[in-house]
């Protein structure tokens, strides 16, 4: 993990800015104490991020929860009754990676993910709009189109020509102009401006600007600042501490709402992980059992000491990705970052205007949703765009889960019309005769339901291996199988697995790209 410190670091600052006003609006948007909010951030960055074998994913609370907490904070009588909820939710967790149900991850096709990815952008952009402006009527962090103000996404943004604050736009602004410089131009100059990163350049002049204008009709206002809570003592900061009521374990209400946290984070987490693998530039891929354990170890701690359910999050964890972070040390540094300045410099950290992280949001938002992927989406035929589109929808238009939701159902109807599951989709044999020789053979129709047996097969083959690949029979091969075996091509030249493919076409020894040579590379690529 240290090899990759020089990456790691700065990444991991970009993360506890983008970290930090969500861990926060999440915490005020459930209806909980600010201090949980952080709580959680840390115990993911730190704990989760330490267990996890996810080399790049992020975890905190999570939007997704909001209401659910919101909900069981009232029905259960208070917040310490519903931590115990939170505690017995990380045991099921853990319970679930035992029982392996982290394959579950493997069984959402991949317009899905895409769609997931993209949806998660425009809401980033929609709901940061608002902020952006100094109208922050919503926390920061919420997800669902209906608001608790009352007004929906597109209606706050329509509002805000009449809640400008003038101090807020013109430092969200400078910053924006920053946030381009320093990616489009200034981060190709020299490795300074890789080291120092654009978001922190921004905070820092977001902090002097709110420092100067103090006073004046450009100033801002508390109620447009980063609010932490800040103690005035040892005992006042330990105070921001709760802890369960273990007295409350009898009732069967808890028990509902810890299944509910365990079954909605664990999807959640799962969903984010496949996400996250696939923007991986490192092809990684993260064991999701033992990602499950590490959440639920997560969610076990943070429920003991007050903090907020926790999930592995792709706002954080894109952003971890867009800012070069290498391994895990990037997760557990924000962590470490979020707790040393709750406690050395909640004032400075009061200072940081909303509108300045609003900018750094902004552009995580617009990398995960860049208009191109439509129209490669597009190409790819109606069977990809279709699910992509109503997850897209479902998430800008309801919240993530029911836009995953109805692009699942939409992509297995899909499948359902133009093909069917083929039992016997891959037959191995074993030619090795002292050698590492292995024959894949895939059958006529294979889908994004082979897609977790496949790829473990893949996994599991030794270093030195000769794999023959054979799609002669194979009329319908899911794009999904194509991106696994392409991502697999990336890792197998470092395991010195070579790999013959053939096809009716002939056979070519270790394709450049299974995408091409599938031809399923949009023409404008």
């Amino acid at each position: 993990m240290f090899k990759t410190l020089k990456n790691d670091l700065p990444a991991s600052i970009v993360v506890f800015f983008v970290a930090l006003p969500l861990c926060l609006g999440i915490a005020l948007a459930s209806g909980a104490p600010l201090f949980s909010g952080v709580i959680a951030g840390i115990i993911g960055g730190v704990v989760v991020g330490a267990l996890s074998g996810s080399k790049i994913g992020v975890s905190g609370p999570a939007a997704g929860l909001a209401a659910i907490v919101l909900t069981a904070i009232g029905s259960l009588g208070g917040y310490e009754n519903f931590l115990v909820a939170v505690v017995l939710g990380g045991i099921i967790q853990i319970v679930f990676g035992i029982l392996k149900a982290g394959v579950i991850g493997y069984y959402f096709p991949s317009s899905v993910i895409k769609g997931m990815l993209t949806g998660i952008g425009i809401i980033i952009i929609l709901k940061q709009i608002p902020h952006f402006f100094g109208y922050d009527s919503e926390p920061e962090g919420a997800d669902s189109f209906v608001e608790m103000s009352g007004e929906n996404t597109f209606s706050a943004i329509l509002n805000i020509t009449d809640n400008i604050t003038m101090g807020s736009m013109v430092i969200g602004l400078i910053g924006l102009a920053i946030l381009l410089l320093w990616d489009k131009v200034l981060s190709k100059k020299g490795k300074i401006f890789q080291i120092v990163q654009g978001p922190l350049v921004a905070v820092v002049l977001g902090i002097v600007y709110f420092a100067v204008t103090q006073g004046t009709s450009l100033g801002i206002n508390q109620s447009h600042l980063v609010s932490v809570p800040i103690p005035d003592s040892l005992d006042s900061f330990l105070g921001q501490f709760s802890f369960p009521n273990f007295g409350a374990i009898t009732n069967p209400e808890v028990w509902i709402v810890a299944f509910t946290i365990a079954l909605v984070a664990s999807l959640e987490t799962l969903l984010c992980v496949e996400a996250t693998d696939k923007i991986d530039p490192d092809k990684n891929v993260t064991p999701t059992n033992r990602e499950l354990l590490a959440q639920g170890t997560g969610n076990i701690i943070s429920g003991l000491i007050g903090g907020l359910p926790i999930t592995q999050v792709i706002v954080r964890s894109s952003a971890n990705i867009q800012s070069g972070g290498r391994s895990k040390m990037s997760a557990i540094i924000h962590g470490f970052l979020l707790l040393i300045s709750v406690v050395l410099i909640p004032k400075l950290l009061n200072m940081i205007p909303l509108s300045v992280l609003a900018a750094i949001l902004l552009i995580v938002g617009y990398k995960l949703a860049k208009p191109g992927l439509f129209k490669k989406m597009y190409d790819m035929g109606w069977k990809q765009f279709v699910p992509f589109v109503v997850t897209v929808l479902g998430i800008v238009f309801i919240d993530l889960l029911w836009g995953i939701g109805l692009g699942l159902l939409v992509g297995i109807v899909v499948i359902l019309i133009k093909s069917y599951q083929n039992s016997h989709f891959l037959h191995i044999e074993d030619k090795s005769n002292g050698k590492h020789k292995i024959k894949m053979t895939f059958a006529e129709e294979v889908t994004f339901f082979n897609k977790g047996a496949i790829l473990k097969e893949l996994d599991s083959l030794p270093r030195d291996t000769y794999l023959e690949l054979d799609v002669r029979k194979t009329r319908y091969l899911d794009n999904d199988i194509i991106e696994i075996l392409d991502d697999f091509a990336f890792k197998a030249k470092e395991r010195n697995i070579d790999i013959q493919l053939t096809s009716e076409r002939g056979i070519v020894e270790n394709p450049d790209s299974f995408i091409e040579f599938f031809k399923l590379r949009p023409k404008s690529a």
